[in-house]
């Protein structure tokens, strides 16, 4: 009995902070059943993250909502609430934040100034019905549906926008479950996120049959057979994963976007001095390259709907193949890692002055521990990987159930504003005052700290330490192929929006895009800007990279 108890107790204890490099990356036992190319697979996975053409409009990536250290940084139309109307195409200014305003920032009790119960999501998708794709272009037909009013200005419609805000992908692969509400479950079916699969069509002796799929260590993979059949996310509703296979397999990858000759994953196949990847180059030659053929192989159609067995296992492709890429997305040399390897010199006094606070007074290793920042890893079992923040109540929005979001990891923080599951806070230093406070809401799993100002900035410097310079200059593995984003709709005058002139979408209004530059390994000249300094329009002089004001050069669908 009092060896059971003690085991309680040691499972709730701290994680001592360390370095990222003494953690492995999770494994897949069984992979290689599935994979014959690990190298392959990463570099398909990085195509298929980073291309416009995968989102039913031919416009929208994986990448378009986790371009910058793995989030989002767009500013306008990213706003939304489920349960109230709200302003469509809100351009966001630091005056919104945060997003509950009390007139003592250190007591949650004292009066509140302004609340809302939006949230900062992230731009997806036009609300349109999936009709048919038409081989070899990469935008869908499909009908316009009537959106919810507050997605609309008038008789113009305004992108959807998710009802979360985007955490970041780095890092991602270390995590038990993904998804705020952690609903990507850690063994992928190779189907879904979470829900019952039939398995993949596997050749057995000769005949074509259905295999179970159970990878385990693989919520990444669970995660990405989500967003991309999304109809808010990335999809037209109604899509299947056979039409949109048919749809990638008959595309150049990445052929409207340029990739670096010196890309870290995709380099050895770059068109130089064009777009896309080199003749060739398919993404069937590349699924077969990294697959076991008995997944592809198969020429004749599975089954009475016409699909051949290299489009139906499409979901067990994209899945794993995302979850290849995104295991390579490990930042574990920050100012942080270096210091607890032994480079004294690696963090300032001030720096070191906020971690002893992390770790002692502020308590925020109980949810924040270990190398990964986060309780919500593999082989953490213990109750601080979901808890009640009191970011809102918990009838706002349940996560994984009675208001109960996902400990989610703090390196590059600095990077990935705005902050908490409805990005409400705008800085670090909005962060630092909501804990100290204990919340935002009562009946939660926070408590209050004191802290005296210096000590908070002492905090808020330490959290930059965890800030991977590679991250911060899009070096390798963090550099990617060019990108264009929407980001906002054009309004003639306040709050009257531009009609895009489409026939065959009468309601879709005209959009502001933005365009982000490829870039090698050896990254960026100047860092990306932050969340406040994009707010604020530091870094529009060109000392900052990803600012949202350069022009888009992609000639889009």
């Amino acid at each position: 009995m009092f060896r059971f108890i003690a085991f309680a107790i040691l499972t709730c204890q701290a994680q001592p902070l360390r370095s990222l490099k003494t953690v492995p990356v999770p494994q897949v036992p069984g992979l290689d059943e599935y994979v014959r190319d690990r190298g392959v697979l990463v570099a398909l996975g990085k195509a298929f993250f980073w291309d416009m053409q995968a989102g039913s409009d031919g416009r929208t990536a994986c990448a378009s909502c986790h371009f910058h250290a793995g989030a989002d940084h767009r500013r306008q139309n990213q706003i939304q609430d489920p349960n109230h109307p709200f302003p469509a195409n809100l351009l966001l200014e630091s005056p919104v934040f945060p997003l509950r305003k009390i007139a003592d920032p250190t007591n949650r009790n004292s009066t509140v100034l302004t609340d809302t119960e939006m949230r900062i999501g992230s731009a997806g998708l036009f609300r349109r019905m999936f009709k048919a794709i038409t081989e070899g272009e990469a935008a869908e037909r499909g009908d316009e549906a009537l959106d919810a009013p507050s997605f609309a200005i008038g008789d113009l419609h305004v992108r959807r926008v998710t009802a979360r805000n985007s955490p970041s992908v780095l890092n991602a692969v270390f995590y038990e479950r993904n998804f705020w509400d952690g609903r990507a479950q850690r063994v992928f079916n190779g189907l879904s996120p979470n829900g019952a699969a039939p398995g993949a069509w596997v050749i057995r002796d000769g005949r074509l049959e259905r295999q179970l799929v159970g990878l385990d260590n693989s919520s990444l993979a669970s995660q990405a057979t989500g967003p991309i059949l999304d109809d808010t996310e990335m999809s037209y509703a109604g899509r299947t994963w056979p039409q949109l296979a048919r749809k990638i397999y008959a595309l150049g990858p990445l052929a409207f976007q340029t990739v670096a000759g010196d890309d870290s994953a995709l380099g050895p196949y770059a068109r130089i001095g064009g777009r896309g990847l080199r003749d060739g180059i398919s993404y069937l030659s590349l699924v077969q390259a990294a697959f076991q053929p008995k997944f592809w192989e198969y020429a004749g159609s599975v089954d009475d709907s016409g699909f051949t067995q290299a489009e139906q296992n499409f979901p067990l492709f994209w899945g794993l193949a995302l979850q290849a890429y995104q295991s390579t997305l490990i930042s574990n040399d920050s100012p942080f890692d270096r210091f607890m390897e032994g480079d004294q010199g690696a963090l300032t006094a001030q720096q070191r002055e906020g971690m002893q606070f992390f770790q002692q007074q502020g308590r925020c290793t109980t949810c924040h521990g270990g190398a990964e920042f986060s309780n919500a890893v593999v082989g953490r079992n213990n109750n601080r990987a979901f808890q009640r923040t009191g970011v809102r109540p918990a009838g706002d929005d349940r996560g994984s159930g009675n208001g109960n979001f996902k400990s989610i990891g703090l390196r590059n923080i600095e990077l990935t504003g705005p902050y908490f599951h409805n990005g409400g806070q705008s800085t670090l230093e909005q962060v630092v005052d909501f804990y100290a406070r204990g919340g935002d809401f009562a009946n939660n799993n926070i408590r209050a700290f004191n802290a005296s100002g210096a000590q908070r900035a002492a905090l808020v410097a330490f959290m930059k330490s965890l800030t991977d310079d590679r991250v911060r200059f899009e070096r390798a593995p963090f550099d990617h192929p060019e990108l264009c984003l929407p980001d906002g709709h054009v309004e003639t005058r306040p709050g009257v929006l531009l009609s895009a002139l489409l026939p065959q979408f009468p309601r879709a209004s005209a959009e502001r895009w933005a365009g982000i530059a490829a870039t090698g390994a050896s990254g960026n000249k100047f860092p990306l800007q932050t969340f406040d300094e994009l707010l604020n329009g530091v870094g529009n002089d060109g000392s900052r990279v990803n600012t949202m004001t350069e022009p888009c050069t992609i000639p889009l669908p």
